[in-house]
């Protein structure tokens, strides 16, 4: 374990403020999340003098791990939870396996249980996968047409990122060029631009069974419901992965995700870069640096800013940034519905739909009343009232023990609908409230679950945006619908001299990827090079 996972990220100032401010930098990095780390190490290899400001105590932005229960042996993922997205070719440049990086696959990859006993579960074995679906007396047709459906997807993951070009690496492709690389196809472009995930599930089966156990993948950190336009690509986004060179499937991370962010942050300080955390930024002056929320002055010819558009409009200040463009991060829709559930177990849970079995806790587990529940669920939402009617469930000692003391569990739920305003009283006044709903949710499938619970947290959009900074608690610093994707997702250029992004809101969108950071330390790399910084 490297001295920073050692640490859990409290890294703590290389030298006093004042020595810092001595400096001349070529870039300083705003925000220590995952993709800020990454800009900065690929800046500092290629010989910048780069620092790096996190305002919190430890690195890894939402991608971190904290110790929030009484038993300080628990060490929890807050926000980030699995892995499958982290670009193999991160992995690689910045030799994270050295510095402590391991992953477990999931395995089964989805297990959605029933009310009546019966389940659903992707395994990576499909003969295993299709026994399930024959088990569960799915017919011929709707089980070729589950294959076709998981097919359509692989091929256009294999299209956009195998193909002609990786079109998550770099500058995004326009539509008109995503249309050359899926060569026309209709329906692979009303799965990227326009479709539903309900709309794409009724395509290709008519077993409700399949359609409850699949929708999920479609509204993750998503504001709308499975019926709601342009849901289906966000299955898209998280189908785009290759895990261990396994394909689109998800993992467990060793310690917990936070061990991500803790390898990058090894190697962006191998590389020379300087890390320095509880230390808030409180204007950035693009093309001169920073000024302190203490008032001293940084100085930097280049600022790059891992804080979200909106974080960075109001750090932005009085400087010259274009009225369009000021338009447009004003535009930025951040909207979350989404309501974290951490918990330290006594033991794992026990489900009805697989009796005496350890397994699920090897799984990723979707708890839903159905497609159809979670469609009323976030017109609830919408209305200011929180109605979980979603949960992805995570079992991190499932497969490592090593963030619980022995015989005990950690479990994570990535819940949904709960919004940031509520319609009545205040997160405060209902926080435990929203926390008997995911109670009560997964009793549904898992009897006695409560009296297994030693400690939990509930972090609501509110809660998230306070602790992490993420404004509206947006995990993607943004939405991730079609209309802020692609050729609409921010760039890590833009029209302010010497002031680029590198966080989840610019391309290719939200989740653990570290390409956002690459591609922004590749932009401003390139700019130098040619004397500008302005694309």
């Amino acid at each position: 374990m490297n001295e920073i996972a050692a640490k859990l990220g409290e890294v703590g100032l290389p030298a006093p403020v004042a020595e810092l401010a001595r400096t001349d930098w070529d870039a300083i990095v705003v925000g220590g999340g995952h993709n800020g780390l990454t800009a900065a190490a690929y800046l500092a290899k290629a010989g910048w003098k780069v620092l790096v400001l996190e305002r919190r105590e430890r690195l890894g932005g939402a991608c971190t791990l904290e110790r929030p229960f009484a038993d300080d042996r628990f060490s929890v993922s807050p926000c980030a939870y699995v892995v499958g997205l982290l670009d193999d070719v991160v992995i690689r440049e910045l030799d994270l396996r050295r510095r402590g990086y391991e992953c477990y696959v999931a395995d089964p990859n989805l297990w959605v249980p029933f009310e009546d006993g019966t389940s659903f579960a992707q395994w990576l074995d499909h003969s295993k996968t299709q026994a399930g679906l024959d088990a569960l007396g799915v017919s011929k047709k709707d089980a070729e047409g589950y294959w076709a459906y998981e097919e359509i997807f692989d091929d256009i993951r294999k299209r956009l990122r195998t193909g002609a070009r990786d079109s998550w690496k770099g500058d995004t492709p326009t539509r008109a060029e995503i249309a050359e690389l899926l060569r026309g196809e209709q329906e692979m472009l009303d799965i990227v631009f326009e479709a539903s995930i309900a709309e794409v599930l009724d395509s290709y089966m008519g077993d409700q069974r399949l359609k409850d156990a699949l929708f999920g993948q479609g509204v993750i950190a998503a504001y709308g419901g499975p019926k709601d336009t342009g849901t289906a690509s966000i299955k898209l986004m998280h189908y785009q992965g290759d895990l261990e060179g396994q394909g689109p499937v998800w993992g467990y991370v060793k310690g917990g995700m936070g061990m991500i962010s803790f390898a990058i942050a090894d190697a962006a300080r191998e590389a020379g870069a300087t890390l320095a955390c509880g230390v808030p930024v409180a204007q950035i002056l693009p093309g001169e640096g920073v000024v302190l929320e203490d008032g001293t002055r940084l100085r930097a010819r280049r600022v790059v800013c891992n804080a979200d558009p909106k974080v960075a409009l109001r750090l932005l200040a009085d400087a010259d940034v274009p009225a369009g463009y000021r338009e447009r991060l004003e535009a930025w829709k951040i909207r979350s519905p989404v309501v974290k559930f951490n918990a330290a177990l006594s033991s794992l849970p026990e489900w009805t739909a697989a009796p005496g079995e350890r397994w699920p806790a090897f799984a990723t587990i979707d708890v839903t009343g159905g497609l159809d529940d979670a469609q009323r669920a976030f017109e609830a939402c919408d209305r200011g009232e929180p109605a979980v009617g979603f949960g992805e469930i995570y079992l991190q000692t499932g497969y490592d023990p090593s963030p619980a003391p022995e015989g005990h569990h950690l479990l994570s739920v990535f819940g949904q609908y709960a919004p940031y305003e509520l319609a009545h009283g205040t997160w405060d006044s209902r926080r435990e409230e929203v926390g008997r709903q995911f109670i009560d949710l997964i009793s549904r499938f898992s009897p006695g679950f409560e009296d297994r619970l030693e400690a939990y947290e509930v972090l609501g959009p509110p809660d998230i945006e306070e602790r992490i900074g993420l404004t509206g608690g947006n995990i993607f610093q943004g939405e991730v619908t079609p209309d802020q994707m692609w050729e609409h997702r921010l760039t890590p250029r833009t029209p302010v001299d010497g002031f680029y992004f590198c966080g989840a809101a610019t391309h290719p969108g939200g989740s653990v990827i570290a390409l956002n950071g690459r591609n922004a330390a590749e932009a401003a790399l390139a700019d130098a090079r040619v004397g500008t910084s302005v694309s």
